[in-house]
């Protein structure tokens, strides 16, 4: 009888078990099939010549000067990026998690603006305010302070105009991970510095900078790898020197010159191995814990009169500097004439119109709708299963696939789409007749850890009791979670479908890459494009970027509101 009850409670539970374990074995093959498999092949196919086995490949791109230059190029911007946008968000969450101030979630929320404010957009911008004749020499020239133009956008500056597009571009999401490092940390460890006397520059560099080091090393990770292999921004602004548009180049001529497998082979160890630093570092570095964390009291104070100037002064001046490429691109899309004026002498929404009657913008908007909603609807479906999994424990695997899903975070983007070119031409996925299917599957798995993150967030702060008693009253798995998970997850679900909505709208080396032909074009194809149309291509551009920018920014600005500091939790791999 016992054997009986014992054998009876053990498929019980296989049976409860069963959907969790297909579902594992689902993403297990999804990733396999469309991650592992095309970055495998890439691999591979560094070292495979046509007599089989061989490093001619490296040796090749060692010896060229032009290559090995690019390499380094991408490694400084990386690090500039990641220095520059250190310096932005660093006085920024400490005055966000110290201080409370009239207008705090206002100022602070616009500060995450730039996010969702595409880099390659604002390199528009950076031309018309920044080129021979434009907005800002001729400023310049009306005052009186120069005679001749300065050549700022001269091939010896792209490489810091680059680093700051990025760093402007990025800094909200290392902020995100400081300002919740930040208000986590115990405040008696900082009252009691004071107690003994310590000076608030030593509290800030000795207590609150190194408890926040894991925050920091979440943020800077993400930072350092989106700035090391982004294509959109150097490609607009016109540096060729890196890798990413090394490897842009080397798409169509892939056969003739097999160089660009090398390259990428280099671009996934060097992520693979500044990510797996990172694990290092937080796991074997100096320990910085805490019995208490920030909620016990309230850690930010309110802010005197002088220093709410300050706050807003410092927030204020970043968000000036880091929205005024994108202020240029909206009064370029605005213009109706402007001719070696610093701004335009008369303005027409006549672009905005035409966006709507003209081929190529219409098709980029109604395509990136399509293929942001499917992927998006993708995220949602998988991501609250996986983090179901994950977070219930329902198979004894489920920290092995949390493992599996956080690897798009570490993996650049023009890596995937280069595999997928490679690996699926000339079959049923091939990208160069019909590039949907990839571009949705791309998009989904690389926004799949946001989505997850969110939806684990929501479930550590739900009690299990809640699904226990819709057990006990003999309702099943399936309707416990659509009844109740759901609805109680549903601010984090909704979250995280708009930052993956918002991100796959906005991709860049997926949507260049995969979309081949005019019919296909996301919007950042379409964008690209019409800049590099002779005639008024960048004011179409300017007004197709600007359509994006207003669209998505509405999504950042609801998901913080949803999410508040947990945002930030989003970006951690």
């Amino acid at each position: 009888m016992g054997t009986t009850l014992v054998s009876s409670a053990t498929r019980r539970r296989m049976s409860d078990a069963l959907p969790s374990y297909l579902v594992a074995f689902f993403v297990f093959g999804i990733f396999c099939l469309f991650l592992l498999w095309p970055v495998l092949t890439l691999m591979s196919k560094a070292f495979l010549g046509p007599a089989g086995f061989t490093l001619e490949y490296f040796s090749l791109l060692f010896s060229n000067q032009l290559q090995t230059r690019s390499m380094g190029n991408s490694l400084w911007v990386g690090i500039g990026s990641t220095c520059l946008a250190t310096i932005i968000s660093l006085p920024l969450a400490l005055l966000s998690a110290k201080y409370s101030f009239r207008g705090k979630n206002w100022l602070f929320g616009l500060l995450l603006l730039p996010m969702v404010m595409p880099p390659f957009v604002g390199a528009i911008g950076i031309q018309q305010c920044f080129s021979l004749y434009g907005t800002f020499n001729l400023l310049l020239i009306q005052m009186g302070l120069i005679s001749t133009p300065i050549p700022w956008l001269d091939s010896q500056y792209l490489f810091y105009i680059v680093i700051a597009l990025e760093a402007l571009h990025l800094y909200p999401i290392l902020y995100l991970n400081l300002t919740a490092a930040f208000s986590n940390i115990d405040p008696s460890l900082e009252e009691m510095a004071t107690v003994f006397g310590v000076t608030p520059y030593r509290k800030i560099k000795d207590i609150l900078i190194p408890l926040a080091t894991p925050g920091f090393m979440a943020g800077a990770i993400v930072v350092f790898i989106w700035s090391f292999t982004d294509l959109g921004t150097p490609l607009l602004v016109g540096y060729h020197d890196v890798i990413p548009v090394r490897i842009f180049n080397m798409i169509t001529d892939i056969q003739e010159n097999p160089m660009g497998f090398a390259l990428v082979f280099l671009v996934i160890i060097f992520t693979v191995l500044f990510f797996l630093f990172s694990r290092w570092f937080l796991r074997n570095g100096k320990k910085y814990e805490m019995l208490a964390r920030g909620h016990v009291t309230e850690l930010a104070k309110p802010a005197s009169f002088g220093m709410s100037i300050l706050i807003y002064t410092v927030g204020g001046f970043v968000l000036f500097i880091s929205l005024l490429p994108h202020f240029a691109v909206l009064l370029k899309s605005l213009s109706d004439t402007w001719f070696m004026t610093p701004f335009p002498t008369s303005y027409t929404l006549d672009h905005y119109l035409h966006l709507f009657s003209q081929e190529i913008p219409f098709l980029g908007m109604k395509n990136s709708l399509y293929y942001a909603s499917l992927s998006t609807a993708l995220d949602l479906c998988l991501g609250l299963t996986i983090a179901y999994i994950v977070v219930r424990k329902t198979i004894p695997a489920s920290s092995l696939l949390d493992t599996l899903v956080m690897i798009p975070l570490a993996l650049p983007g023009i890596v995937l789409a280069f595999g997928y070119v490679i690996t699926f031409t000339n079959t049923p996925l091939d990208p160069l007749q019909n590039p949907v299917p990839l571009l949705i599957i791309a998009y989904a798995i690389r926004r799949l850890p946001y989505m997850v993150r969110s939806a684990t967030a929501g479930l550590q702060q739900t009690h299990i009791a809640l699904e226990e008693a819709s057990y006990l009253f003999g309702a099943s798995k399936f309707h416990t979670i659509r009844r109740i998970v759901v609805p109680i997850l549903m601010a984090n679900l909704l979250a995280g479908g708009l930052l993956c909505f918002s991100y796959a709208m906005l991709d860049v080396s997926d949507s260049l890459i995969l979309a081949m032909k005019d019919r296909f074009f996301p919007i950042t194809k379409a964008i690209y494009t019409l800049y590099l149309e002779q005639g008024s291509g960048d004011v179409s551009a300017s007004a197709l970027g600007m359509f994006a920018v207003l669209f998505l920014g509405a999504s950042i600005l609801l998901t913080a509101n949803l999410l508040g500091k947990r945002l930030g939790e989003l970006f951690r791999s």
